[in-house]
């Protein structure tokens, strides 16, 4: 499932075509993805103007200019892609039709934004603008793992007595909004701390010393485009890179690559699913 990264990457991408433009059409192949579109939902997005492309953990939010916002979620192997080149940034034509392709909204400038998804676990929801962040798929959320209200004492206090897997923990979205699998393990195994240790029984200076760890992290997946392992694609088509950059993630069998550190990526599963650290440097 695409992680925060991916999606900021999405939104990115999307920002250029769709911010300031009129929906001129919204075509909606089917009734439903993960769960039904939202009532009239073509009507709705046709004619509304998109304000700003904005991000909650890892949904993207269209606030359109009709007091509502669209809330899109990429689900396992959902794809927004942009074709026609208005901004000269996209040079994919627009493509001939394709079987999952479940939402089309052609914009005044040309762009066409199309919603594909193989396995439709993906999920567009409409709601009133001033009551986005109320939304049940956002309201629970924490704050997002960039920005100012996580730091050291929340992570701290929000850790303090848990006895969970610290993996677990940083999985939790109610604690940090956005991060999954990948990102995790990679953080962990920066900051040199086990997936497998309680997270409340970690040290407050272990704890502060790995919340600049995953902001690195997700900075630099940001900047490469998210990692594409199997559905991912950015806006313009584009894989990401950061898979290439892994440490630990998908790397069982291969020896670690800290410094003089001489271990082996080990895999475990963690609550079902695939956990890689180093035992030698991760305590």
């Amino acid at each position: 499932m695409p992680e925060l990264p991916e999606v900021e990457t999405v939104r990115r991408g999307l920002a250029p075509a769709m911010e300031g433009q009129k929906i001129m059409r919204a075509d909606i192949r089917r009734p439903d993805l993960r769960w039904p579109f939202p009532e009239n939902m073509a009507d709705r997005l046709t004619g509304a103007r998109v304000i700003r492309m904005g991000r909650r953990s890892k949904y993207i939010l269209a606030a359109l200019d009709t007091d509502e916002t669209l809330i899109i979620h990429l689900g396992m192997s959902g794809r927004m892609l942009v074709s026609g080149d208005p901004l000269g940034q996209f040079h994919h034509a627009h493509p001939a039709p394709q079987k999952h392709d479940h939402v089309v909204l052609d914009m005044e400038n040309g762009a066409r934004i199309t919603f594909n998804d193989a396995r439709r676990f993906g999920a567009m929801d409409l709601c009133k603008t001033a009551e986005t962040a109320a939304h049940p798929l956002l309201a629970k959320l924490g704050p997002e793992p960039n920005g100012n209200t996580f730091n050291e004492t929340y992570l701290q206090d929000r850790l303090k007595g848990r006895m969970t897997p610290i993996k677990s923990a940083l999985l939790d979205q109610r604690i940090i909004a956005g991060l999954g699998n990948i990102y995790v393990c990679e953080a962990l195994h920066r900051a040199g701390i086990a997936p497998t240790r309680q997270a409340g029984r970690i040290s407050a200076a272990r704890i502060a010393a790995l919340v600049p760890v995953i902001r690195a992290v997700i900075a630099e997946a940001i900047e490469a485009g998210g990692s594409s392992l199997s559905d991912y694609r950015q806006a313009d088509g584009e894989l990401g890179y950061f898979q290439h950059c892994f440490q630990a993630y998908d790397r069982e069998g291969a020896p670690c690559l800290k410094p003089g550190c001489g271990g082996v990526i080990q895999r475990i599963v963690q609550s079902g699913r695939s956990t890689f650290y180093c035992a030698q440097c991760q305590r």
